[in-house]
């Protein structure tokens, strides 16, 4: 027999020795056992491609993205929520950012450049990946008129003196006229700031005003006054109802409903220097013919 023609005898070893096999099966067997890999091997390797995989296609995605934002540009700015602040004026602040890079634009410095228009009480900016930058705004509230150092102003829910406007004139025909202010801080540059006393006054007296069943609609002037007589002029008649300054303004206010429609509607608009409302349950009456003289009047 041939070298090429050999066939391993069953009683060889693995070797090629002979000898008697063992029992529990060949130790080829066992030999080409140990050298096969353990299972599930083959199982994490490609689970380890796949998660490489994925790591490199999000880092890929990042990275353009990165580079697309620092490519977008301003291509609009839209304005929410302006109702009293002319619309050029906030356009002329934010028309330069239109063409501009958005990632370069800084929201926090345009903010506060915006908070240094009078009316606006609170801002926010906002970038979008569409191109554009949204600028939404909370505006201060009017809710009276007066005239400080000889110029016409807006009184804010907050004490704050504002410059008067068309704007506001327009939305707000019917703004109640306040007098008597005569002191106010700066509060940046041409807002002014009441005193928190008058600030006071002025909001508690505009709130009972507001709650009232339609002393609101005959009031159109309040005069405030540092000694005490705040007093307050309803439209047409020249006759100053006094209300103090010690607040309970509800109670006065319907005072002055019950007058009004009892006595003034009887007598005349102009009958009544003075009607003084201070007191509970009693009211006092002054006439022009005798000023120094004070009537009681029952309601």
């Amino acid at each position: 027999m041939s070298d090429s023609e050999y066939t391993r005898s069953p009683f060889e070893d693995c070797s090629g020795k002979a000898g008697a096999p063992e029992s529990g099966g060949s130790d080829c067997d066992n030999a080409g056992g140990s050298r096969m890999q353990p299972e599930g091997a083959g199982s994490w390797k490609a689970l380890l491609v796949i998660l490489l995989s994925v790591f490199a296609g999000l880092a890929g995605l990042a990275y353009y993205a990165s580079h697309w934002k620092k490519e977008i540009v301003v291509r609009e700015v839209v304005i929410e929520g302006a109702r009293v602040i002319p619309r050029s004026e906030l356009v002329s602040e934010l028309n330069g950012f239109v063409g501009r890079n958005l990632q370069d634009i800084d929201v926090s410095e345009l903010r506060e450049r915006l908070l240094g228009i009078p009316y606006l009480r609170k801002v926010s900016v906002s970038r979008e990946l569409n191109g554009i930058l949204r600028v939404r705004v909370a505006e201060r509230e009017p809710i009276a008129l007066t005239l400080f150092m000889g110029n016409r102003m807006v009184i804010d829910d907050e004490g704050l003196l504002l410059p008067e406007t068309r704007e506001v004139t327009a939305l707000f025909p019917d703004l109640i006229r306040i007098s008597g202010i005569t002191h106010a801080s700066d509060y940046g540059g041409v807002v002014k700031k009441l005193t928190v006393r008058d600030s006071t006054q002025i909001r508690d007296l505009i709130g009972a005003l507001r709650l009232s069943e339609y002393a609101g609609l005959l009031i159109n002037e309040i005069h405030l006054d540092a000694g005490g007589m705040t007093y307050c002029r309803a439209k047409g008649s020249p006759t100053r109802f006094i209300l103090g300054s010690e607040g309970n303004f509800k109670e006065k206010l319907k005072k002055f409903e019950i007058f009004w429609q009892k006595v003034v509607s009887k007598k005349g608009l102009d009958h009544f220097d003075a009607v003084d409302l201070r007191f509970r349950d009693r009211v006092f009456t002054r006439g022009y013919e005798s000023p120094d003289i004070q009537q009681e009047v029952s309601l």
